[in-house]
């Protein structure tokens, strides 16, 4: 099967890129291997491979790739040629107007960020398209553009309203993993098709902030509050937890909305899937257990990105480029996660926590060029859709940064708009005591 982020990104076999991705081996294999553990596996057990297209087709669209939408698209179209017509009547729905698809927009619970609040649209499908796709497969849509476009708007009733739809915890999983995976191919295939054109030739795209238009149409309360009722405790809301007000470093855990696997219950497969025997304790890693080949594929490429260091970008700039992301998707637990790593990587405390305080905007500068260079490419890599271009691999460069460098930066944002997703939608942060 040909490389699909190479084949995203018109990157051609013996291409220099080519062999530069080659010095994270391990995590172009998994990547290509996520690809197949969540699009073509051996068994689609609970969701349907006719389900899992047009989920990413519709993902594709939201990102704005017109290449992945068309090859997610033709794998829907030989499945069911009458889903992909409705997949694409849904993107025409979804995205008619161009704020649509200004991202990532969405709501902080804590009152203390509520100066950032970012009002967008919710999508919700239309009864008869609806009843041509079933129930299902719409609610997994309606949950993957809460997940494209607005991840921090994530609450415990988004999966109350799956799991009445027929998804069960395991489908949860899953099709959470598709959408924030495809979240990660489709922005790094973007990254890898500016280094593959000259500055000279190509304009990076217009850089366009979040949208601030007001709108509030997210799922009607008597609906949501239907679907809690109904599923019970298969889905926990937390009252008395104990939520962190701002972004930190450090000091954050995380609870699931949705049942982990019990540690005793791990299979051999489960337990291979976690890499290190030490996460069976770690209730997020027990929760993408319940897909396994989709974990392991994915542990096996953040390993390789982030730790991989023979060559290419330096430790503390990784975890930067992740803090970045983060911080503009609105995930407080990852985003403390790693600007921890980054000050412990680099000493430089406050620098980082500016870019916690003061969050992403162009007048947010850390006053360091390589620096200031990767939050720039990380954050136009993040937007939705991608505002990354030739502009920015022009700073990366300045800086001193050569090819290599930069996939390692942009591997990094992409693979958070990958992780953001998985923490903002399965579950939440909590202050340590």
């Amino acid at each position: 099967m040909a490389d699909i982020i190479n084949l995203l990104a018109g990157i051609a076999a013996q291409d220099p890129l080519d062999g530069l991705r080659d010095h994270r081996a391990q995590a172009k294999e998994n990547a290509q291997l996520s690809f197949e553990a969540l699009l073509e596996p051996a068994d689609p057990k609970g969701v349907s491979f006719r389900d899992r297209y047009a989920v990413a087709a519709f993902t594709a669209g939201l990102l704005g790739s017109a290449r992945a939408e068309e090859f997610y698209r033709d794998l829907l179209r030989d499945e069911d040629e009458s889903a992909s017509w409705a997949v694409a009547e849904l993107l025409d729905e979804a995205t008619a107007a161009e704020s649509a698809r200004r991202g990532p927009y969405g709501d902080f619970e804590s009152q203390a960020l509520a100066g950032e609040n970012v009002p967008g649209p919710w999508f919700t499908a239309a009864e008869a398209t609806a009843e041509r796709l079933g129930a299902k497969l719409v609610a997994g849509l309606e949950f993957a553009h809460l997940l494209v476009l607005h991840p921090r708007d994530s609450r415990p009733d988004h999966l109350a309203l799956l799991l009445e739809a027929g998804w069960d915890e395991d489908d949860i999983v899953t099709l959470a993993q598709l959408v924030s995976f495809l979240n990660f191919q489709i922005r790094i295939s973007t990254g890898l098709a500016a280094l593959t054109a000259t500055s000279s030739t190509v304009e990076s795209p217009d850089d366009a902030a979040p949208s601030t238009h007001d709108v509030d149409d997210g799922p009607a309360s008597a609906r949501v509050e239907e679907a809690l009722q109904s599923v019970g405790d298969r889905v926990k809301t937390y009252p008395n937890l104990n939520r962190p007000e701002l972004f930190q470093q450090g000091g954050l855990g995380w609870v699931p909305w949705i049942a982990p696997v019990a540690e005793a219950d791990l299979s051999d497969d489960q337990r291979d899937a976690l890499i290190e025997a030490g996460r069976a304790k770690n209730p997020y890693f027990r929760l993408l257990a319940r897909d396994p080949a989709a974990l392991k594929a994915r542990t096996l490429t953040d390993f390789d990105i982030f730790f991989n260091t023979t060559d290419g970008l330096g430790r503390a700039e990784r975890e930067l480029a992740a803090t970045a992301a983060s911080r503009l998707n609105g995930c407080l637990f990852c985003a403390s996660v790693h600007a921890d790593r980054a000050t412990e990587e680099s000493g430089r405390r406050d620098l980082v926590q500016r870019l916690l305080d003061e969050g992403i905007g162009t007048e947010s500068r850390l006053g360091d060029q390589m620096w200031d260079a990767v939050v720039d490419a990380s954050v136009a890599l993040t937007l939705t859709p991608q505002t990354f271009g030739a502009r920015h691999v022009d700073q990366l460069r300045a800086a001193g940064l050569g090819d290599g460098d930069i996939i390692d930066a942009l591997s990094c944002a992409a693979f958070f708009n990958w992780a953001n997703r998985l923490m903002l939608s399965l579950g939440e942060p909590e202050k340590l005591k």
